[in-house]
């Protein structure tokens, strides 16, 4: 045991070695080039689930972790049975099998080391809601899935609009699947396309002036520190505030000031350092840390079909359900 820690240990310092030496490529303007596909996939998520107690363990433990995953999703992916009868009346039907999944299969390493969350301030792993920061969430939240009165009620990633959670961003977090982000870089722009809802987020470089109103997504603004890419966005449409999805869920109000750094340390791995400055929501800034790890790639087109047929079926569910003197049933979010 002792070796096997000594060895895990030696390992992590030439890790962190290495990507301290490391010097980025440059593209044709001279920039560092962070251009190809990236993705965050990953068993790590933002906040620290309550089985860690620290935000790094060992790799024994990781690897055992993995293997655990590993097992549940061969389970889940094996053939549905031809045979089984359909679902009594209000019975759940079930949803995606495993195979149309990709959370990842590994937690995330940054510089050798392996995370139990994306949070690295507070240091317990856990968003830093004010009481009616988090108040103004629940109340956000309940209100989603309780309303059907028309498809403005009904979150993004129901309207093909933005994708589920928090994956278009800024901050951009890894989800159930279609975590495959392409960069591709300008003079005066970087373009972040999202595969998770086919969303292109357009940031510029020369161009510091704000625009004015909302925009989904907010407005981005580049600039270069060294090898490093500053991104401050600011200006969200209020209708993206809740980005609910299971223990990625996150709340920002218009008013939030996000900054992201993107750093290329390695040939194949990407830092993203993100902090979120939202008085109104939290007591005090957070600010956490993902990896982005290069795919192979191509990113194919995420055709988004629920606007076009799952809403009209939800609304038609619910007037039937009115009709019926009941109340439509609340909708898990948690996608």
């Amino acid at each position: 045991m002792r070796a096997m820690s000594f060895a895990a240990a030696i390992c992590a310092v030439a890790t962190v070695a290495q990507a301290a030496d490391y010097k980025a490529p440059r593209n044709a303007f001279g920039q560092p080039d962070f251009e190809g596909v990236w993705t965050n996939a990953s068993l790590t998520s933002l906040e620290r689930g309550p089985q860690f107690k620290t935000l790094t363990i060992t790799e024994q433990q990781a690897k055992a972790m993995e293997a655990g995953r590993a097992r549940m999703l061969e389970a889940q992916s094996k053939p549905t049975d031809p045979n089984a009868p359909a679902p009594k009346a209000g019975q759940d039907p079930g949803g995606y099998n495993a195979f149309w999944t990709d959370p990842g299969t590994r937690m995330g390493r940054i510089k050798g080391e392996v995370r139990t969350s994306w949070l690295v301030d507070p240091v317990d792993g856990k968003l830093p809601y004010k009481p009616e920061g988090y108040k103004l969430y629940q109340d956000t939240l309940f209100k989603a899935r309780n309303t059907f009165d028309g498809p403005e009620a009904r979150p993004l990633g129901e309207r093909c609009i933005l994708g589920f959670g928090s994956s278009a961003g800024p901050p951009m977090l890894n989800v159930l699947y279609n975590n495959n982000y392409q960069i591709q870089q300008a003079k005066d722009h970087v373009v972040i396309v999202v595969e998770m809802n086919h969303d292109a987020r357009v940031i510029r470089l020369a161009d510091k002036r704000r625009q004015p109103g909302a925009t989904w997504m907010g407005d981005s603004v580049g600039r270069w520190e060294g090898d490093t890419l500053v991104v401050e966005t600011s200006g969200f449409n209020p209708g993206e505030s809740l980005r609910p999805y299971f223990g990625a869920s996150l709340f920002l109000s218009p008013e939030a000031k996000v900054t992201e750094r993107f750093t290329r340390i390695s040939p194949d791995q990407i830092l993203y350092a993100f902090e979120v400055d939202d008085p109104k929501v939290y007591a005090k800034v957070w600010k956490a840390e993902m990896p982005l790890n290069a795919s192979k790639g191509p990113v194919y087109e995420y055709a988004c079909h629920e606007g076009n047929y799952s809403l009209p079926g939800i609304l038609a569910g619910a007037r039937k359900a009115e009709s019926e003197g009941r109340k439509p049933d609340a909708v898990d979010l948690a996608e």
